[in-house]
């Protein structure tokens, strides 16, 4: 029973070395971060000087700690025991369970309160609170006896031990100084010692009377020896010279303080620990204020301006935190040199007035909506600085290109050759390079290389393009590294196929390989012998000139630090995150958890400190980040790259820490200093800070392998993943379980029966971690599996706390309600849904929500302050969490609410989000105060300053209405983010909450395809479907024989469509019985609950899309895009063109009438999306979303209404005034073929593009050209490759292919293509064999593979059989597909679809007439 001052501190590691600082003595510690002894405590042994190696003194000092959650599995290779056992052994006690953010903010509030831990039992009242600020702590913690340390060292150092630290002790050592340890009152004698220090020590300053005498005596001379004080030392000494210290409300305690050191205004990092301060305005004269706080103003150090006398408030000495000042022990030791040592050397910045801005063109798998997000902030950054923007993004469906964002956009390819244009057009004085991604960069790179940025004299703001080329280009990176003495993996970079290979057989297999100035590990795997070695280089050489060969460190944990510095050399560390998967997987397959769990503190602070000594020496200025890779069994780490631009993990680490890294860094280049910056979280304090989190972020990719024919589903060093997701939570289990449902709404968390044990342990796919659920739940040991996965221990036996706890759950299952309260709690701290734990018991959703609720289990509202409670935010970055008491915000003002659109995933990316921001500006316009929930750390919506109130959480049923219950908002609009939210509208329709726009039941008749179809014969609108089959399928064998009964009637093809799913998943063309059987088990497989339908597959229609908004069913704006390609293509990977170019007035009056139709009949209030199939002057309708589409962005731009303001007035019940139909020209769908190995590149009903790019131009043709090239298609030069499919196709393309022959291309072709060619007169036609085992003259003729590889052709037009919908499910590969996948395979431009070769040539035809056409917005 203990009872003393209890205060908190905010350091994410250290906690060995804090709980032994003796300025802890008597005061209970609690810790903010809530994951405390992840990495156990190492054996007390002796290092160098005799001293301990790991704890600050000989036991620990605090009298009790708080945690929130306590490890009881550690892992770290240093570890000997648990932090509950220390405990155990030095009869401290500890508390864990508690809700330390709720009782910082009181302790922060009410400022340092006695405390007392009490024993159940116990009265609290028959232990009196004793407090320590009335005992001289000093006197209890000092040693009794002088004692000698390096007594062969030359400086004489006398150390006054008021409660010293050892690393103090070893700092001077180290330094080569004699250190005599005297003890608090000891008499001083000016000729002991060359150099008098005190160190730091608990309690109040003012019970040292006998050490401030003694002090006066050596210091108060005329030629004083030098003298050098630490924290208390520090307040000793100022009352040495009579100046005054005071009790503070409540200290500073932490590893993250700002200090700005006065003269140099240079802000540096520290680590402090204090409750008393000194009053700087009691100085005497002769004195001056050395540091001040850059937070709270207050004095951290004070300084003689002639005699050798100083001292500082922080721990220059850290241990734990980080060392940025441990110089000042260099300073003291130096005294020779002149103490006020500051290097001053101030560059004037000009300002510029109009600052270009490059995007990032179309979203593709390694790059996608985090530089929507990253370049928007940069915009607003320069506004806010009154500078004109222009940006230049094709990428039509981003936030950034949208009205009121940018002065002016320019929607045209990212290629030197516009930007040029641009910049020749628009004068700007300075430009951004590292907003938007890997495209603009190299664009900077090239721009800078043909010198059009020094003609036009722009400036490159930030990171100079020379720092940007040293970490780009591998050889001068290594060469900088080793310049400051740092490793970067063992690695060589070859030029050539013979040069790679030579260098593998030096570093010795196996290694890594990878295609320098490449994004998201392009064109790089692992090779373990030669064979795999020259394949994988040979493809890599497509994609660059230069691979890089690093030897393989598979195993190493990888450790990333975001970095940020301005042009004054402050630098800070912002967040910094380890993979749970070990090296060897990209940093963007992996699944990564912030901040790191399994680094102690000398780990954590050895990396921060190379991450800053890098970045200085490369010269960056603004944000970067740099990668490490850490060997688990011992201090040893390697550099693996630094990127000097904003990435993918920019965008986490900004939603992570709540730090918004882009806007900084945008500020940054301009010139700005970072202590000038305020926190936007906190409003008070300064942005030259490191955030300390007091929760955990989990990040987990997302994949959507599914959707592509023949993908390997290994992730490895090359990205693969569409999207990301970032869960919060107070603790690790948390966190995980909320970032697998994310990812998928169909999972319900750390599930086992997805995928059963298998080899997957060890070859890493995009299922693993369900094989790893599956393991554990079959027994596995956490040993064995490390062995398979070599993921760290620590996160196995959390994995395995997920698992034993669900197994204790299935004992339930005959009667939830017998189930403990307590066991429900734990569930829910341990991340479960309720619909996970209704799994384990047999029950049912509801059933569990209900006894939750009756039990007064509920989730807790808490805040993202970047601080850790340490100062108050007004911070409306919120997420919940079964770990808390108390929520941090008030529930008062009604809100509405918006969902966002969830992860990106193949069909559901930046448009939703466009549409979602959309929405929430418009409300915030109308005078709404707004609520956003979102999970997706790469969007605009997700942006804490776009919304009154961001709820980073998941969107389900269950947390949609945990959210509503305790907001208890004016109403939610669902049709903003796509399909997601609508999934879940009937599930909260039922709970009454009040939907905004069309109801729930609508939806409804909408999305369920049996419904719908049976409400168009009602209004009599013929639908896609001659006589369409429909089953509610349980898969019955009864269900398959009608299939194909009804299939045999209509006759093949049919289309097989599954009910509420996005993006045509599991949608699919059967030609056979056999092909219906595969499709039909898949469609079952995705929609359980809801009827899948089969339809005749009509061939050759034109398909037709059309947005709409409507109020009560009236519509009053409608647009209407028709595809490019045949029907058969989804809506999504289609070339959409606005305004229609072939539809006649009679189908267009056609098409108003339907959509007039299907509006009134479902009462549609708001946006929404039809399909139309139109064949022979008929119209059928396909389908019906009652929600925006991806093409919402595209036409709203295009024809200059923004339908999702529209639609928001609407739902909000506003008169507006109809605009009828729109009339305004393409959209390119951009596809990532090239990342997913083995994928077919064929385009069928189910959506593959991940992103879109538009283009405007005078003409459709010349439109599509510029979208096409800004999806990274090159304009052929000499040779292009045909081959064609079907007869028809052939003849078609008759005239096309002539024009190509007059405009001097060299044609090549396969037999039959080459063939008909010939028949017809073509002439150019050249054509090689493809390898046919009857072919006599093999030898002599080269085949088409070859010249493939050898980069021959620049254009590959290839038609396949079945090129209208269908895929191939046959397993065998077609030639057509392996001509394919190598033209994607060696970085060739490829078209599969006849309508689009015909625009393309078209388009090249009338090209002479005019080269460029510029679109402002």
């Amino acid at each position: 029973m203990y009872c003393v001052s209890s205060v908190f501190q905010t350091g994410m590691v250290g906690y060995p070395e804090a709980l032994t600082d003796p300025s802890y003595k008597s005061q209970i510690l609690t810790l903010t971060y809530p994951l405390i002894g992840n990495y156990g405590v190492p054996k007390d042994e002796d290092g160098e000087f005799g001293l301990s190696k790991w704890f600050e003194s000989s036991k620990i000092h605090a009298a009790a700690l708080i945690v929130g959650e306590l490890s009881e599995n550690p892992s770290h290779w240093s570890s000997a025991k648990s932090l509950d056992q220390w405990f155990r052994e030095q009869g401290i006690p500890g508390l864990e369970g508690v809700d330390t953010r709720s009782l910082t903010k009181k302790i922060r509030e009410k400022g340092t309160m006695l405390g007392k831990l009490v024993v159940e039992g116990t009265s609290a009242n028959d232990i009196p609170f004793d407090n320590p600020d009335t005992r001289n702590l000093v006197k209890e913690v000092s040693m009794k006896e002088p004692k000698v340390f390096n007594p062969e060292g030359t400086v004489r150092i006398t150390a006054i031990d008021c409660g010293i630290k050892y690393n103090q002790i070893r700092c001077f050592c180290q330094r080569g100084a004699r250190v005599t340890v005297v003890p608090w009152d000891y008499p001083l004698d000016s000729n002991d010692f060359d150099g008098l220090f005190i160190s730091n020590g608990p309690g109040n300053p003012e019970y040292c009377k006998e050490t401030v005498e003694n002090i006066r005596n050596v210091a108060c001379v005329e030629n004083p020896k030098p003298v050098f004080g630490i924290c208390l030392g520090h307040q000793l000494l100022s009352l040495v010279i009579g100046a005054k210290t005071y009790k503070m409300k409540y200290g500073n305690r932490g590893h993250n303080q700002p200090c700005i050191h006065k003269g140099t205004n240079r802000c540096f990092i520290t680590s402090q620990n204090h409750g008393f301060a000194v009053d700087p305005n009691t100085l005497p004269e002769a004195w001056d204020v050395l540091f001040t706080n850059a937070n709270d103003k207050t004095s951290e150090g004070i300084v003689h301006n002639h005699k050798p006398l100083f001292s500082v408030q922080f721990h220059p000495e850290h241990m734990a935190g980080p060392t940025d000042l441990v110089g000042l022990f260099d300073v003291f030791l130096d005294t020779v040199k002149d103490a006020k040592e500051g290097k001053t050397g101030k560059t004037a910045f000009v300002r510029p007035r109009k600052v270009l801005v490059l995007g990032s063109g179309g979203l593709s798998i390694g790059q996608a909506g985090e530089f929507d997000y990253s370049g928007s902030q940069a915009i607003k950054a320069l506004k806010g600085e009154n500078i004109q923007t222009v940006l230049i993004n094709p990428n039509i469906a981003t936030v950034q290109t949208s009205k009121g964002l940018a002065d002016k956009v320019y929607f045209l390819p990212i290629t030197p050759e516009y930007v040029t244009q641009v910049i020749k057009n628009e004068r700007p004085d300075g430009v951004l390079l590292t907003f938007g991604g890997q495209t603009a960069l190299n664009c900077g790179v090239e721009l800078t290389k043909q010198g059009v940025l020094e003609k036009y004299k722009v400036r490159v703001l930030g990171t100079p393009v020379a720092s940007i080329e040293m970490t780009e280009d591998r050889k001068i990176f290594v060469e900088k590294m080793e310049e400051i003495n740092e490793h970067v993996a063992p690695s060589e970079a070859a030029m050539s196929v013979e040069q790679a290979v030579a260098a593998a057989e030096r570093l010795s297999y196996p290694v890594l390989v990878r295609s320098a100035f490449a994004l998201g590990g392009l064109g790089s795997g692992f090779a373990n012998n030669r064979e795999e070695m020259i394949t994988l280089v040979t493809q890599a050489f497509a994609h660059t000139s230069q691979v890089l060969v690093d030897k393989s460190l598979k195993g190493w944990k990888e450790i990333e630090y975001e970095v940020v510095r301005d042009a004054y050399d402050n630098c800070v560390t912002v967040c910094n995150m380890e993979n749970i998967d070990p090296l060897g997987i990209h940093t963007g397959e992996s699944i990564v958890v912030a901040p790191s769990q399994t680094l102690n503190d000398y780990e954590y602070n050895m990396l921060r400190n190379t991450a800053i000594k890098v970045i200085r020496h490369l010269g960056i200025v603004g944000e970067c980040n740099i990668q490490y890779a850490l060997n688990p069994e011992s201090e040893q780490y390697y550099i693996i790259e630094v990127n000097a631009r904003l990435s993918r993990s920019s965008a986490l680490a900004s939603k992570a820490t709540g730090y918004p890294l882009a806007y900084v860094a945008a500020k940054l280049g301009l010139g700005i200093p970072l202590p000038m910056l305020k926190n936007s979280v906190t409003n008070s304090t300064t942005a030259n800070f490191e955030p300390s989190l007091d929760y955990c972020v989990v990040k987990v990719p997302r994949w959507d392998l599914s959707k592509f024919l023949r993908v390997s589903t290994k992730i490895g060093s090359s990205m693969k993943s569409v999207g990301e997701v970032m869960a919060i939570g107070r603790s690790f289990e948390e966190a995980f379980q909320k970032a697998l449902r994310m990812v998928d709404e169909n999972c319900v968390g750390f599930d086992h029966t997805i995928k059963p044990v298998s080899e997957e342990l060890q070859t890493p796919t995009d299922k693993r971690i369900f094989v790893l659920a599956a393991a554990l739940h079959a027994g596995y040991t956490v040993e064995r599996l490390y062995e398979l996965t070599k993921i760290d221990h620590w996160f196995l036996h959390k994995m395995k706390n997920i698992t034993d706890h669900e197994k204790l759950l299935e004992a339930y299952n005959r009667d939830e309600s017998a189930m403990p309260p307590e066991v429900l709690r734990k569930a829910k701290q341990l991340g479960f849904s309720d619909k996970q734990i209704a799994q384990a018991v047999q029950s049912t959703e509801l059933a569990v929500r209900k006894l939750r609720r009756d039990w007064k289990i509920l989730p807790a509202v808490k805040q993202i302050d970047t601080v850790a409670a340490e100062w108050p935010a007004h911070t409306n970055y919120l997420y919940l969490t079964y770990h808390g008491l108390e929520s941090d915000v008030v529930f008062e003002q009604p809100h509405v609410m918006v969902i966002g659109s969830g992860v990106y995933r193949i069909g559901s990316s930046v448009e939703f989000d466009w549409c979602a921001v959309g929405c929430i500006m418009e409300l915030r316009k109308m005078g709404y105060k707004t609520i956003m929930v979102n999970y997706n750390p790469e969007t605009v919506s997700t942006d804490y300053d776009m919304c009154d109130r961001l709820y980073f959480d998941e969107i389900s049923f269950e947390v949609v209405m945990d959210i509503y219950e305790m907001e208890n908002p004016e109403g939610i609009i669902l049709s903003m983010g796509g399909q997601l939210p609508n999934n879940i509208a009937m599930s909260l329709h039922r709970q009454q909450c009040r939907i905004l726009g069309t109801s729930p039941e609508f939806i409804d008749s909408a999305e369920n395809r049996f419904k719908f179809s049976r409400m168009l014969d009602t209004i009599g609108i013929s639908q896609y479907k001659d006589n369409s089959f429909y089953s509610t399928l349980r898969n019955t064998k009864d269900t398959l024989e009608s299939a194909v009964g009804f299939c045999e009637t209509v006759g093949y093809p049919c289309l097989v469509r599954p009910s509420y799913v996005l993006s045509g998943a599991a949608m699919n063309v059967a030609y056979s019985d056999s092909d219906l059987e595969k499709y039909l088990t898949n469609a079952v497989a995705v929609s359980k609950e809801h009827p899948v339908v089969i339809s005749k597959f009509i061939q050759e229609a034109k398909e037709i899309d059309v947005d709409a908004v409507a109020c009560d069913g009236v519509v009053i704006a409608i647009a209407v895009s028709e595809h490019v390609e045949n029907a058969g293509v989804h809506s999504g990977d289609a070339t959409l063109v606005t305004p229609p170019q072939d539809i006649n007035q009679k189908t267009m009056e056609r098409i108003k009438m339907i959509v007039y139709a299907i509006g009134q009949e479902l009462q549609v209030t708001g946006p929404f999306n039809l399909q139309l199939i139109a064949k022979d002057d008929q119209l059928k309708v396909i389908e019906c979303n009652v929600r925006v589409s991806r093409s919402f962005p595209f036409v709203s731009k295009t024809l200059g209404v923004d339908l999702v303001a529209l639609a928001t007035r609407v739902i909000l019940g506003e008169e507006v005034e109809a605009v009828g139909l729109m009339k305004g020209i393409g959209i390119v769908p951009q596809f990532s073929f090239s990342r997913l190995a083995g994928a077919d590149v064929v385009l069928g009903v189910e959506m593959t593009s991940t992103g879109e790019v538009a283009c405007f131009g005078e003409n459709r043709y010349e439109a599509y050209l510029k979208a096409m090239l800004s999806t990274g298609f090159k304009i052929p030069k000499k040779n292009i490759l045909l081959t064609i499919g079907t007869y028809k196709s052939k003849s078609e393309l008759l005239p096309t292919v002539q024009t190509l022959e007059s405009l001097g291309y060299n044609l090549y072709a396969s037999l039959g293509t080459a063939d008909f060619y010939t028949e017809h007169g073509v002439m150019a036609v050249d054509w090689p064999f493809e390898e046919e085992s009857d072919c006599p003259s093999k030898d002599k003729q080269r085949n088409i593979m070859d010249y493939l590889e050898e980069n021959h052709f620049d254009l590959v037009v290839n038609l396949s059989m079945r090129n209208s919908g269908g895929r191939r499910l046959s397993s065998f590969v077609t030639k057509g597909y392996r001509t394919r996948r190598m033209a994607i395979d060696y970085s060739v431009p490829l078209i599969t679809d006849i309508k689009c070769t015909k625009l393309f040539v078209q388009y090249h035809r009338l090209q002479n007439k005019s080269r460029f056409h510029v679109c402002h917005n």
